[in-house]
């Protein structure tokens, strides 16, 4: 009796979905998700243009970058995975229109991120020689990097203000605004690169040093955009200070349950993925070369497809707020295909596209031949990698499941991926796209228990009752 109510449940939000929403949905998924993902293909191309530039000092500098901007990565995924946690309070803060509530969730997120940017700037201002040695076994590689990291320790003090605002403007539908920064953001880094690296306009060059410089002024002009997007145009989350940091005890202790989880998921997995490229960069400066240009591919081609997760997180979220649980299930179940259907082009994509794309790095005939490998892996597992990524930022978070998502995340990484790239590249000496290869095998488990979890419903969750 039970099965048939949950199927004549099921049955009907489907036709709810199919008569009133489906006519609509799609519409609404590319007006949440195009800007999400016009800003990160946008960011991926000028990182690529960066890279480029980098890459014509040599594989050295481009080796030293690629390992120096894994501390910036591993502390963007501490922030990126603290703000998750509260954007499913936001999400379904939104659903409700609590706008009161999606502020004080915004300040306690700022608060957090915060305090741990600083901690980070510290340490990269005061021995980041010692972090660097953690990621590479080269001294040429750890002084050049040295450099690089010190010049831009100041985006740790920049970034979470950037990332809460961005996260909370998401959140409640407002993608716009974050291209926007972002996309002005991005054009005048690349233009600073242009300049500060190279000597342009009259300025000194300043090699790697410059990069970095370029990215900090970058980002105070994006920080100063969107504030004003916010403040200045007096946008909906847009209210006193006090507001924002009046969050109660209850509030944050709920945020800091649900965000724990994903906050050890994202810096753990984002540590994980950098220990990849430090298992990678130690057979030779050519393989960490050829690696860092692959990753920057890579993401030319993979980051816009990750904006279907944001859709999840956003839409479903707004529906479970709602407590319209089936219909959300419903939406979900669209959304994660088209999460493989995207994935499946876009690997075709890198695979037409990504040869021509090599030919401009400045690589050496190994380096080129290790380049293509690697990117023919990466293309191959591409919508598995965008399966996951929607199912754990997406689906899991906005139904509050992020335990499980940590669960299986971390434990992938750290139970298959990380022993497969050190044991395979430093002991067994494979070749690195054979070494790349099997990290993909952490990628294949994930689907699998994802997929499990996903059927059981038991992400289906309202976070925000009794708030």
């Amino acid at each position: 009796m039970k099965a048939d109510l949950e199927k004549d449940k099921s049955a009907k939000a489907g036709e709810t979905l199919n008569a009133i929403d489906r006519r609509h949905f799609l519409k609404t998924v590319a007006m949440v998700a195009a800007p999400i993902a016009l800003q990160s293909l946008i960011g991926s191309s000028l990182n690529l243009v960066d890279n480029l530039m980098i890459g014509h000092l040599g594989e050295l500098s481009l080796n030293a970058v690629g390992v120096s901007v894994q501390i910036f990565f591993v502390y963007w995924m501490v922030v990126f995975g603290f703000a998750s946690g509260a954007a499913t309070f936001i999400s379904q803060f939104y659903g409700v229109r609590d706008f009161a509530n999606i502020r004080r969730s915004c300040g306690f997120t700022l608060t957090v991120a915060f305090s741990v940017g600083v901690l980070f700037f510290l340490a990269a201002v005061l021995f980041p020689q010692y972090i660097l040695r953690v990621f590479t076994r080269f001294p040429e590689v750890i002084d050049v990097g040295t450099v690089y990291v010190r010049t831009g320790a100041p985006c740790f003090l920049l970034v979470p203000v950037i990332q809460t605002l961005t996260v909370t403007l998401r959140a409640t539908q407002q993608t716009v605004q974050p291209l926007i920064s972002s996309a002005a953001a991005l054009c005048l880094n690349t233009f600073m690169n242009y300049v500060l690296i190279y000597g342009h306009f009259g300025a000194p060059a300043m090699g790697v040093a410059g990069a970095a410089l370029a990215t900090v002024i970058s980002r105070c002009v994006e920080l100063a955009i969107i504030l004003f997007l916010v403040f200045g145009r007096r946008n909906v989350i847009a209210g006193p200070l006090r507001e924002f940091f009046g969050f109660g005890r209850q509030l944050a202790g709920r945020i800091v349950r649900n965000a724990i989880p994903t906050t050890i998921n994202e810096s753990m997995w984002g540590l994980g993925t950098s220990l990849y490229v430090a298992a990678f960069a130690r057979i030779s400066i050519t393989s960490g070369a050829a690696v860092q240009a692959c990753n920057t591919i890579n993401s030319l081609f993979s980051m816009a497809a990750f904006s279907i997760g944001d859709a999840v997180l956003i839409l479903v979220g707004q529906k479970l707020g709602e407590g319209r649980k089936e219909e959300a299930y419903e939406m979900s179940r669209i959304l994660m295909k088209l999460a493989v259907l995207i994935g499946l082009a876009l690997g075709a994509l890198t695979i037409c596209f990504g040869k021509p794309i090599l030919s401009l790095f400045d690589f050496s005939a190994e380096g080129a031949a290790d380049a293509w490998y690697i990117l023919l892996v990466y293309a191959c597992t591409l919508f598995i990698d965008v399966y996951n990524g929607a199912m754990v930022t997406g689906v899991l978070r906005c139904g509050g499941d992020t335990r499980f998502a940590m669960i299986a995340e971390v434990g992938a990484v750290w139970l298959i991926g990380v022993p497969a790239a050190f044991i395979t590249s430093l002991w067994l000496g494979w070749p690195v796209w054979a070494a790349v290869l099997s990290v993909k095998l952490e990628g294949a488990v994930k689907f699998v228990v994802l997929t499990v979890r996903y059927r059981s419903k038991k992400w289906l969750n309202t976070v925000i009752e009794g708030i």
